[in-house]
């Protein structure tokens, strides 16, 4: 089973940090866990690291309190992004569910992912989990949490 970061923090997203229980196992239970799951030590090292970075960058998000920005990608995001990943940042950041530091969280956190090209769904996934993370951010978590679930198509059985 070839895993990525990414896969890990889907995985604890979905387990674990977006389930109804208050606690989370300790760091030892949990990479047991998830080695028991098919992923490889690596892998959850470098999402538990993604995860800690996270949580040091709640503050920037208060940070920014203009209202309007303009945004320059940098020459890496923009080998990494392509324009419908740009687009859909900007997007977000003009229907409210980003503010222009919630942006550049999200920004951050993408660089940090360990892919040479990002895709429309991590970009969407890194959104959610950012947002997630951010106190007061729970109408624009559930308004992207309905933008990220609705594009799964669903089957009947």
């Amino acid at each position: 089973m070839k895993e990525n970061l990414f896969d890990v923090l889907i995985y604890l997203f979905e387990n674990y940090m977006d389930s109804e229980e208050e606690s989370v196992p300790d760091l030892d239970v949990l990479t047991g866990e998830l080695l028991e799951a098919g992923f490889h030590k690596p892998e959850i090292n470098k999402a538990f690291e993604w995860l800690e970075s996270l949580t040091g960058r709640e503050s920037l998000a208060t940070e920014f309190s203009t209202t309007t920005t303009f945004r320059i990608f940098s020459s890496e995001e923009m080998a990494r992004l392509d324009s419908e990943c740009r687009g859909l940042l900007f997007f977000l950041e003009q229907s409210g569910i980003l503010s222009a530091s919630s942006r550049e969280v999200v920004l951050d956190r993408l660089m940090a992912l360990d892919t040479d090209e990002i895709s429309l769904e991590e970009l969407k996934w890194v959104v959610l989990i950012v947002l997630f993370s951010q106190p007061d951010k729970d109408d624009a978590y559930a308004r992207m949490e309905d933008f990220v679930y609705e594009a799964i198509p669903v089957y009947l059985h």
